[in-house]
């Protein structure tokens, strides 16, 4: 499976179904090559010579689509990174290389012309750092073309969040990818297996659902399409042999992989067999959230208590993110090992249907000194509010919801009924 080979025939099929291959990964939706007059175009815009794997690139498809995992340090987050999109001249809305090109020149004059106040230095009018890929507006992926120790990197840029945003990146943050555009290709992985997923939404499942597509309606040929996918399904990183050889503790980013397919999965032994293996718990694991954290937000309730019996950090904040029947004696774990009550848990938690780690939450807040009855209420009513007018909505047929009419309207029988 390690060894997969495409003929130039083959290569030449998925070429007419859209389908490129770069650096050992795959792109989709991928566009034409770019003719060398739009190549130079780009390299009149930038400060330095455009890398040489950028320039194969784009004269093996001027841009598509990409399927993959990539995760940053970022000012202490564990940031997800959505690469989807190479940029290409001609996309639409977000996609569109010279519009990016043109979006970075204006914010380069700007700084410039600040710069220029203190030092007196004319801009160039070049590009130091050229956008080549991301998503939509809050992921991009530059090549860095400035003439230094730095030239040919590969960077990303994320944008800061909201406060709302739990555990999301909250300030505009950079990192480097790789020291080049091969490196950055071959940081780019898959977390779980595309064709045994762990949850509803998963890395590979935008290109399976283009294979699809392309052999259904478009006459791709079966063996061919299975050919690609076993081909892509080799970014699949492999926590599962250094488990077996007791090395897991000494790959940290596979340790991660491990233990998000064993939240994935909700799969206590799993985080038992990482705890045996040496695997730490601290530090973020999805953006600023433990493990803890995710397990206990994605419903993993079992893992979470594993967790925690393997002694993993509880975050402060622990119950802000509960939606689900969470168990009493998980609850109380978490209170015990550092979660502090809040009122808005209490609600989460009858709104959920878990009743008992409702009134756990109400008797911890009391301890703490909240007098809870009028902060119940208070939100309790702007809960029901929130709720009856998302169901409305989507009685309407305006409007979705993950939890479906029925789920809301359950959710709104439970608080109706619930008493502290």
């Amino acid at each position: 499976m390690n060894d997969i080979r495409f003929t130039p025939d083959e290569l030449s099929t998925l070429r007419e179904h859209g389908i490129v291959l770069f650096a050992d990964r795959v792109i989709f939706d991928a566009q034409p090559p770019m003719p060398q007059q739009q190549i130079d175009a780009v390299q009149a815009q930038c400060a330095g010579a455009l890398p040489e794997a950028l320039r194969t690139l784009w004269q093996t498809t001027a841009g598509g689509r990409l399927d993959y995992d990539l995760s940053l340090d970022m000012n202490g987050n564990l940031e997800a990174i959505s690469w989807s999109e190479l940029f290409w001249n001609g996309s639409d809305g977000y996609h569109d290389l010279q519009g990016w090109i043109a979006h970075e020149l204006e914010l380069a004059q700007e700084a410039a012309q600040e710069a220029a106040k203190e030092s007196g230095t004319p801009w160039s009018g070049k590009l130091t750092h050229l956008p080549i890929g991301g998503f939509e507006y809050t992921d991009r992926i530059y090549a860095v073309v400035e003439p230094g120790a730095e030239q040919g990197q590969v960077v990303a840029w994320k944008k800061g969040l909201p406060p709302a945003w739990t555990h999301a990146l909250h300030e505009d943050s950079v990192n480097t990818v790789a020291t080049d555009l091969h490196g950055a290709f071959a940081a780019l992985h898959l977390d779980e297996d595309p064709l045994a997923p762990t949850s509803d939404y998963f890395s590979g499942q935008t290109l399976i659902e283009y294979l699809d597509d392309r052999h259904e309606d478009h006459g791709l040929d079966l063996d061919l399409m299975d050919k690609l996918v076993a081909f892509y399904s080799r970014a699949v990183v492999d926590w599962r042999t250094p488990l077996a050889e007791g090395t897991l503790r000494h790959h940290p980013s596979l340790a991660r992989a491990a233990l998000l397919h064993a939240t994935g999965a909700d799969d206590a032994e799993l985080v038992a067999s990482l705890a045996a293996a040496g695997v730490g718990f601290d530090g973020p694991m999805q953006g600023s959230a433990l493990a803890t954290d995710v397990a206990v937000s994605h419903g993993a309730y079992a893992a979470a208590a594993a967790l925690v019996r393997a002694g993993a950090p509880v975050a402060a904040d622990a119950l802000r993110n509960i939606d689900g029947q969470i168990s009493p004696e998980l609850t109380q774990a978490l209170l015990d090992n550092g979660a502090e009550p809040n009122v808005s848990a209490i609600v989460k938690c009858a709104a959920c249907g878990a009743p008992a780690s409702a009134h756990l939450i109400a008797e911890a807040c009391a301890k703490a000194g909240i007098d809870v009855p009028p902060a119940f209420i208070d939100e309790r009513d702007a809960m029901l509010l929130d709720l009856e007018d998302t169901l409305a909505r989507m009685q309407g047929g305006a409007y979705g919801h993950y939890l479906g009419q029925e789920g809301i309207a359950e959710r709104i029988e439970h608080l109706q009924a619930f008493r502290l």
